[in-house]
Parts: C-alpha cells; structure tokens; sequence
C-alpha cells in the first residue's frame, strides 16, 4: 500500500500561482483527479462577511483552476460547487470573498447545489455501504439527501487552515460537511466526529477522485471558525489523502492529530492516515516543520461557542437539544445570526483582522479586482490594507436582512409551506 502524501510549499504573493501548480502536482494530483470527468471545487465559506482564514481565498481559487487548465484539464468539465447553510448566504460570501470574481473570469459553472441540482436518498446513492456507518443512520433513521450529480464527479475541496469550536480543527474532511448533508445537518453535531468519519467513507464510494488542496496563506486560532484571531503563515498543502492533510494541518497549529478523534477515527478504520510519522511530506521541508503554537478554540471561547457546547454536550442537552429537531429549531438560527452577524462582526471584526489586512495578503485581497498577475503570480499587490464595506453599522443593517432569509429559508419552515401547498386544492 502506498505511503500517504502530502504536499507543501511556502508561498508569497508574488509566487502563489506557480506555487500552487507546483504544489498540486507534488502531491500528484493528475493521477487522482481524472481529466475526463466533471470536477466540481468544493468552495469554502465559513462566513458571508470576509474574515481572513474563514473562506477559501480568490487565491487559492485562481491557483488551482490555473494549474488544471495548465495541465490539460477542460474549463468545460470544471464548476464552482457551493451549499448552504441555514445561517450562511453563500450568494452573499461567494461576492464578499471574492470568489464569484474569480469563477466569472474562467468562465466557470458556478453550481448552488440547493438551487439547481436533484438530490437523491443516501441508501439509493451507497447502497450497503450504510451499513458501515458509525452514526448516521442513528441521526437520520430514514436516511438523508446527497446531491445527485457528485455521483461519478471528481471534488477537490478547498479548505483553510483554522481551528473550530467543535472539531479543535477543520480542513479537508469538514469541507464534505456541507454538501453532503441536507439542511438538518445541525442534528449531527452531538456527533460532529463520527459524522465526518462516515461522510469520507460516502465520498470515497460516490467520487471518482477526491482531492484537497489547504490555504494557509492565512490561518486561524481560536473558536472558529468564524471568530477567530487570523495570523499570515504563507503556506499552502496538498493531498490525496483527506485525514493525512487534516493531520500535517493539526500539527502545523500545534496539536497532536491522533487526539483529535474524527482523524483518530478516520485512522483506525483505515480511510487514511492520521499519524505523521507515517505520512510522506514532500517540498519544504522546514515548512513542515513548523509549529505555530495555537492556544485553539477552546480556550477563549465566544459566549456562542460555549452555549453550543452545553447544548450539545453539556447540561443544557437534555432541556434544550431536543427542540433543535422540531418546528421550534429557527430560534438557534436566529440567535446565531444575531450573536456573530449583528454583534461580533460589527464590534470586533475590523480590530481583530487589522494587523493581517496590513499584510501583502490582505493587500492582494483589497487590489484583487484591478490586478494582472503574470506568470507566477502578483508582482505589486498595490498599497493600503484591505478595505472592508461590511463592518460597523454596515455590516450590522446588512445583517437584519440575513436574519430576514434565515427565518424565511428555515428548513422547518419551507417544509410546512411545502405541505400546506401540497394540500391546498387546484
């Protein structure tokens, strides 16, 4: 059996594009990712308001579409992938982060799974591959949606490097979260780690290659992964493997991957592998070697992270978990938009993206829309730190009109809508 790889490089602005095709071919991305089938980028957005380390860059998104047309792959054959979430306007981040910029400019498909695509029952897509869940047919006792057209497709996910209030961190395996699950993909959170263990067993069986490729040109400490402090570290992974490059991430932010139970798990059952003794780094290798020393997310936990957390796993589970699964769920919506949407990100946000907005990074982001790289990248990346539109009051009006969706778009609600409209006479 081949030993487990994982690429990667140190990366600057002005060397990011080359990086990143020499970085996914490191890691042997060619061989994984078969040129005659679609490929979907499975985009990340963690927030709809930027937030450095939340969301996959413009970067990160231009580095890999460059290297695939590069290396022969067909623009026709790949799209821009996104889901939503019930607290998360992936219309509003693809715009924020500047990934929709990105996608246009290539001429990409640019897919919202909820909006277009058909979706098919999990027992229909795997078949006895259900058998061998650890949790999930416990969750959904009748089984959950998947989209219909990931069946056959390549993905590469296109995670940061970031700790979670959950997860202690989250990267290549987080990133199926999303577009695997149906909107009450917040009933697995009791079981965060198993869940994401049984969604790489799915993915392995429905794609014909799996791929990740890591931006940590940013990175995130703290009880992400949204409220996070973002630090520039100026490096960026590669792998095949989704637990081997979860684990380089982990200990990069200082952790020990095989206490994080969703690696150790994925490990033991041998969808990858978890220990770094055993895993091949390839490219440089003092950048491996590092160790950033993360305090992680649960040491200056949000009020939000920490109810979360007794609601899931503490002493508010039994008097309140249950309403999560009823009508009455959209108030953990609500309350989520309000903390993070219309108090955090108003408040804290421009104070705490600061020093890493007066970067080359955060300077690339704020030039983005009028720079022409050449052929390895951004040579002038322009001046002044980047310029956020969605802060203070701003970002607090926009946030009422999130909420407005939130309520609107609840999954509980749509589906006593549907019912109601199914009934009413022609």
């Amino acid at each position: 059996m081949a030993k487990s790889k994982v690429a990667i490089l140190r990366t600057s602005p002005a060397t990011v594009l080359r990086d990143y095709h020499s970085l996914l071919n490191l890691a042997g991305y060619q061989n994984v990712v078969a040129k005659d089938a679609d490929t979907a980028l499975k985009v990340n957005i963690s927030w709809h308001f930027f937030f450095p380390a939340s969301s996959t860059t413009p970067w990160q998104l231009e580095g890999v579409i460059r290297a695939m047309t590069e290396d022969g792959y067909d623009r026709n054959l790949i799209h821009a992938c996104h889901n939503r979430t019930v607290v998360i306007d992936a219309h509003l981040g693809e715009r924020e982060n500047k990934q929709v910029n990105v996608v246009g400019a290539h001429g990409l498909r640019n897919i919202h799974i909820y909006e277009t695509e058909e979706w098919i029952n999990i027992r229909d897509a795997v078949g006895d591959l259900t058998k061998k869940f650890t949790c999930l047919n416990d969750v959904y006792p009748n089984g959950f949606m998947i989209p219909k057209r990931f069946i056959g497709e390549n993905i590469i996910h296109l995670p940061t490097m970031k700790t979670h209030v959950f997860t202690t961190t989250t990267g290549a395996m987080k990133n199926a979260f999303g577009g695997l699950l149906n909107e009450h993909r917040h009933w697995t959170h009791p079981v965060i780690h198993e869940t994401l263990v049984d969604l790489l067993m799915i993915q392995k069986k429905i794609h014909r290659g799996v791929f990740a490729v890591m931006d940590g040109t940013f990175a995130g400490d703290g009880p992400g992964p949204r409220c996070m402090m973002p630090h520039v570290k100026n490096v960026i992974l590669a792998s095949d493997d989704q637990v081997a490059i979860d684990a380089v991430a982990a200990r990069l932010m200082g952790f020990e991957p095989m206490t994080i139970k969703f690696i150790r798990m994925a490990h033991d059952l041998g969808l990858g592998c978890g220990d770094p003794r055993d895993i091949e780094m390839v490219g440089d290798m003092s950048a491996a070697e590092e160790n950033w020393h993360f305090v992680g997310p649960f040491k200056k936990m949000t009020f939000a992270s920490r109810m979360q957390h007794k609601i899931y796993w503490g002493p508010m589970k039994k008097p309140i978990e249950w309403s999560l699964k009823t009508v009455l769920a959209p108030w953990a919506y609500i309350a989520s938009v309000i903390y993070h949407d219309s108090f955090w990100y108003p408040v804290n946000a421009k104070r705490m993206m600061q020093q890493v907005l007066d970067s080359p990074w955060g300077r690339l982001f704020r030039n983005w829309e009028h720079l022409t790289p050449d052929a390895n990248g951004f040579p002038d990346v322009g001046s002044g730190a980047a310029e956020l539109k969605l802060t203070g009051s701003k970002a607090l009006i926009r946030s009422l009109g999130i909420l407005g969706t939130c309520i609107a778009q609840a999954p509980e609600f749509v589906a006593r809508r549907r019912r109601r409209e199914a009934t009413e006479p022609r």
